[in-house]
């Protein structure tokens, strides 16, 4: 009998609990994990997940077999080579591949491989929350995929979370600048546009647990030497409740990012009824003014804290949109 689903995933942060998610409210059975990568267990996954890994040469006649069983194939991330030079020598294959954008797979077009140019060009269909992601496909790399409309998210880290948030304890103005220590963060940027701040009392906490090591040495050398004892860096990985509690206690949010990035994260603060700041020039900006959530432009950055009337009605459209049942509704409609 066929595979009905065959999932193709690295090692990632939002693979463990999606794949939880699909053994709580799906049949497990009919579903394949298969992870092109090194065998190592992080982010919450165990040795009772139901991986295949392929990361081997003899692993692959079990890799070809498993994509030629399936009917559906879904790509978590268009990043693998192996995966796409098997791709372009069983064409066959495209047409029942969907690919969950993510944003850092198909950005910079400029720098991408001719491989992974005509790889986008041919999958049969594209996954994203936002249409402008499936638009900027489109004309940069003339993709004929289908668009799945109407997906809200894919992942359980793009869901509200129903989280109580105590009254606020800490004097200080609580600055979260980025989500990563990847440079399209554009950390620097953002401390020069801090710096007219530095003798107010404020806290700037960054992530950096999380990407490129050398690049976070220099943001923690900048963020010390511009902020002292102010700025905060963050370079361990934080179990989910803990990072919960740790948002919760953030004021201002700051991502300077130039493409779509920390989505699941910017859902999460929005939920949390926090002030996010981004550019007014990337995608998810435009898909919040659709949905009617209000985000704030970088370019205008101040130490103003969020109104009630706008927390409220944030966390309201939050918990609507992003909900459970969305994300329940909308796999069905994929699987």
């Amino acid at each position: 009998m066929k595979t009905k689903i065959v999932h193709i995933m690295r090692s990632e942060k939002f693979m463990p609990p999606f794949i939880d998610f699909i053994d709580k409210h799906f049949e497990i059975s009919e579903h394949k994990f298969i992870y092109l990568d090194k065998v190592k267990y992080e982010y919450g996954l165990t040795k009772d997940h139901p991986i295949i890994w392929i990361s081997k040469k003899k692993d692959i006649l079990q890799f070809l077999y498993e994509l030629n069983c399936a009917t559906k194939i879904i790509i978590h991330g268009l990043f693998s080579k192996r995966l796409m030079q098997i791709l372009f020598i069983q064409p066959w294959l495209y047409k029942k591949c969907y690919w969950v954008m993510w944003g850092g797979d198909f950005y910079f077009p400029e720098k991408q491989t001719w491989l992974k140019k005509q790889t986008i060009k041919r999958l049969g269909h594209l996954v994203s929350m936002i249409r402008g992601e499936h638009k900027l496909a489109v004309k940069w790399y003339d993709t004929k995929g289908a668009y799945n409309e109407g997906f809200v998210s894919i992942y359980p880290s793009n869901l509200y979370k129903e989280y109580y948030i105590k009254d606020k304890m800490h004097s200080t103005i609580n600055i979260l600048v980025g989500n990563s220590a990847n440079p399209t963060n554009n950390h620097l940027i953002i401390f020069e546009k801090l710096l007219k701040f530095k003798d107010e009392d404020i806290k700037i906490f960054v992530p950096l647990s999380y990407g490129d090591q050398i690049y976070a040495k220099m943001v923690i050398e900048a963020g010390e030497e511009k902020f002292g004892d102010k700025f905060i860096a963050l370079t361990d990985f934080m179990p989910f409740e803990q990072y919960l509690d740790f948002l919760a206690k953030i004021d201002i949010v700051i991502f300077n990012h130039n493409r779509q990035q920390a989505l699941g994260n910017t859902i999460t603060l929005l939920g949390l009824g926090k002030k996010v700041y981004m550019r007014n020039d990337v995608t998810p900006w435009k898909m919040f003014q659709e949905k009617n959530i209000k985000v704030f432009d970088v370019s205008t950055l101040d130490l103003t804290l969020i109104d009630n009337e706008t927390k409220v009605h944030n966390r309201k459209k939050v918990k609507e949109i992003f909900s459970e049942e969305n994300l329940i509704k909308r796999l069905k409609e994929l699987f």
